[in-house]
């Protein structure tokens, strides 16, 4: 008996961390090591986030090989799950104390260099010459000898921070900027220019020493959210009380949350009452009550109270984990105008290289000018052709302010939602729930039919009936009439064979007999409406009042009127939108015309932006028809009913998102709270984040064409084309930074 076996590729995905990886350049190091590695089939990697999502077969390469292809290219690679091997924090310290060593040595050099005699690294070489022939130096030139010494040593102390990273550059057959800056000292050197070779020298080490510090600082900025969660909690059970690592509490838990103390884990309170600052996850301003019965987060932090909560959900799936994990993931992601300015450094780098090499060459052949003049200025402008301020423009500052926004409740899922948040020229809202409270209330209860006023029912038969029907229902409306039955202790138990229609109401049975709840719309589409009623309904559209119709056995037998409220800072946050320029703030409900025109004029929305009864495909419509009339168009809603309308605007805002899973995954831009005033926030960030793209942009641009320029008609300097370079790096990092705390 003959066996055949079949070897299946094993695919696998890994997230590694990456040290090391500060500038494109060093990207481009690892594209080029991955290029022809066995078993390799997609790798992305996030700058940024100093992160590597790789794809590979596993059968054929193995994540410690993975991390061995790193550390050829000069960086260190682990699984982003586990620890470093070792710290980094030695490396850094001999970082900073060769770049201090070849700045003192440079500065001492310099010094003796203005108050001897000139030209330091020439009578440093004659005075070599002369020993050797035995002629001996003037007594004032040693100090040119003492100034040469220091030169020396500031570039053997700086050279080693850029000599291994050039040297692998090499070994990829890439010119990076280390590359560069190390052609750029040596012909210095060769030119006699000593002070010039160290000044190139340290002023780049010391501009990628503070690049990395700022550059760190927005890469902190959301790890810090993970700071928020206290590493134990206090635990009671049959044994009693006793103080556990999170890590180890599973759903089931009770844990006991004392005054003052953070909540270290999702859950419900089973006990207590206390006021909870939400802050740190949804970004409301003021405390919310908690009693048993509700949620609480991860993070957040108890008032005077102590609670008990029983827990829901494991450290990595509580609400802040899946926020912090949105944000990063969203950090990775490509904006357009990130893509546009690579795509544009990628011919630029190569393009001034040939510039270089022709002025070094076309001058003195041509024209017989002078070779040390012309390659001066061809090794002032291989400094200025690395383009890394330019690359790391964009995503420093769509980093910084997605950062910024997550802090504040805001969490917006990447750079391409970012700037089209920017360029929103119209505003389309849900009204229930969204621009009102979205906890409407019975205001009154109608009987229609004789039958309804017997001694077994009355209004409460009717009350009865539609909670019978709406009583595993998520609308507002059904929870309206849910509450007013609990108030009133009107028994009912659930409808059987319950059945939801979209946009119009359910029906089910009660006792075998069919029961119907719904709008108007539904009613006559059932042919069940009476005509004597119009008027009343008609009534109470006018008055606000949104009318539920209750049917038994295909017979009306009463309406329920029920009424929301606008949310109190509403007409404020709309007059702020209107501040900022939008074309249009249009209103877009199910609801009936005269509940919506009266939310409308309470919040200052004009009666023609006002589009009521609509099924979800009409709002569908209408996002459509508004892109066409003003462009790009966002819609705000709560996530339940508006998935269609969200998904087809150019972005979808849900709100309230902390307790829905859903909306945090599928929303564009999710408000952790049901607060309207983070939304007038979110267009002002994205547009000042566009603005920093812009200016940081600008300053990268000008600052290379001025040197090019300047490296040309030979105006510029070596040591000022690196204090411009690598200067320019830090300017758009520190001016990123503020979107840290845009209000």
């Amino acid at each position: 008996m003959t066996t055949t076996c079949t070897v299946c590729e094993l695919h696998a995905e890994s997230t590694f961390k990456i040290e090391g990886m500060d500038c494109r350049d060093e990207v481009a190091l690892l594209e080029r090591r991955f290029e022809h590695l066995t078993g390799l089939e997609d790798f992305s990697a996030d700058l940024m986030g100093q992160r590597l999502h790789v794809k590979y077969d596993a059968a054929k390469l193995s994540a410690s090989a993975i991390a061995g292809a790193v550390a050829d290219t000069g960086m260190r690679a682990w699984l982003e799950h586990e620890e470093p091997v070792a710290s980094s924090v030695p490396q850094s310290a001999r970082r900073r104390a060769l770049v201090w060593t070849s700045g003192v040595a440079l500065a001492i050099g310099l010094v003796i260099d203005a108050v001897g005699p000139a030209d330091a690294g020439r009578h440093g070489f004659a005075w070599l010459a002369r020993q050797t022939s035995g002629v001996r130096l003037q007594p004032g030139q040693w100090l040119s000898v003492v100034a040469l010494a220091c030169f020396i040593v500031s570039l053997a102390a700086g050279i080693p921070l850029t000599a291994g990273k050039a040297w692998r550059a090499l070994r990829a057959r890439s010119l990076d900027i280390n590359v560069l800056m190390l052609i750029a000292a040596t012909g210095a050197v060769i030119l006699g220019q000593w002070s010039e070779a160290a000044a190139v020298v340290f002023l780049f080490a010391l501009a990628q020493m503070l690049e990395t510090y700022t550059l760190d600082r927005a890469r902190h900025a959301i790890r810090a959210l993970m700071d928020l969660t206290p590493a134990v909690a206090l635990v009671r059970d049959a044994s009693g009380e006793r103080r556990v690592d999170v890590e180890q509490l599973a759903p089931g838990a009770v844990i006991v949350v004392r005054p003052g103390e953070k909540i270290p884990l999702d859950g419900d309170v089973i006990a207590g009452h206390s006021e909870v600052n939400q802050a740190p996850v949804t970004g409301e301003s003021l405390p919310v009550d908690k009693a048993p019965g509700d949620g609480v987060f991860a993070g957040t932090i108890n008032g005077r109270g102590a609670l008990d909560v029983r827990v829901t959900r494991l450290r990595r799936d509580t609400t802040l984990a899946r926020i912090i994990h949105l944000v990063e993931r969203a950090q990775a992601e490509r904006a357009p105008s990130q893509t546009l300015v690579e795509r544009f450094a990628r011919v630029y780098t190569p393009a001034v290289i040939v510039l270089a090499l022709a002025i070094a060459l076309v001058p003195p052949l041509a024209l017989h000018l002078s070779w040390q003049a012309w390659i001066y200025r061809a090794l002032v402008l291989l400094v200025v052709s690395c383009p890394c301020a330019l690359v790391i423009s964009t995503p420093v500052s769509i980093v910084a302010a997605l950062a910024g926004a997550a802090r504040k409740g805001v969490l917006i899922k990447g750079g391409r939602h970012l700037e089209r948040t920017a360029q929103v020229r119209c505003i389309a809202f849900d009204k229930t729930g969204t621009l009102t409270r979205g906890a409407p209330e019975v205001v009154d209860v109608v009987a229609l039919d004789e039958r309804s006023n017997d001694a077994g029912g009355g209004l409460a038969s009717i009350v009865a009936l539609a909670a019978a029907v709406e009583h595993r229902s998520t609308h507002p409306v059904a929870h309206a009439i849910l509450a007013h039955a609990a108030q009133a202790h009107i028994a009912s138990a659930p409808a059987t064979g319950v059945i939801a229609i979209p946009g119009r109401g359910a029906e089910g049975r009660v006792d075998g007999v069919p029961i119907l709840v719904g709008n108007h719309r539904l009613f006559e589409e059932r042919g069940i409406c009476l005509p004597e009623i119009h008027d009343r309904l008609a009534a109470l559209d006018a008055a606000g009042r949104t009318a539920v119709l209750v049917a038994r056995d295909q017979t009306l037998i009463g309406l329920i009127a029920i009424a929301d409220r606008p949310r109190d800072a509403g007409r404020d946050a709309l007059a702020l939108l209107r501040q900022q320029g939008l074309a249009s703030i249009v209103m877009l409900t199910g609801d009936s015309r005269g509940a919506a025109r009266t939310i409308a004029a309470e919040l200052g929305i004009d009666d023609d932006a006002v589009r009521a009864e609509l099924l979800p495909e009409d709002k569908v419509t209408a996002i459509e028809d508004l892109r066409r009339r003003f462009g790009m168009v966002a819609m705000v809603g709560d996530g339940v009913n508006d998935a269609p309308a969200l998904a087809t605007a150019d972005v979808g805002i849900v709100m309230g998102a902390a307790g829905s899973d859903a909306a945090l995954e599928t929303a564009d831009v999710a408000l952790m709270a049901d607060e309207l005033l983070k939304i007038p926030y979110t267009i002002r960030l994205s547009r000042a984040t566009v603005r920093n793209i812009r200016v940081n942009l600008a300053i990268s641009l000008a600052l290379k064409a001025a040197f090019v320029v300047a490296a040309v008609a030979g105006v510029a300097t070596l040591w000022m084309a690196v204090l411009a370079d690598t200067g320019a790096s830090v300017i758009v990092i520190a001016n990123a930074l503020r979107l840290l705390r845009a209000d």
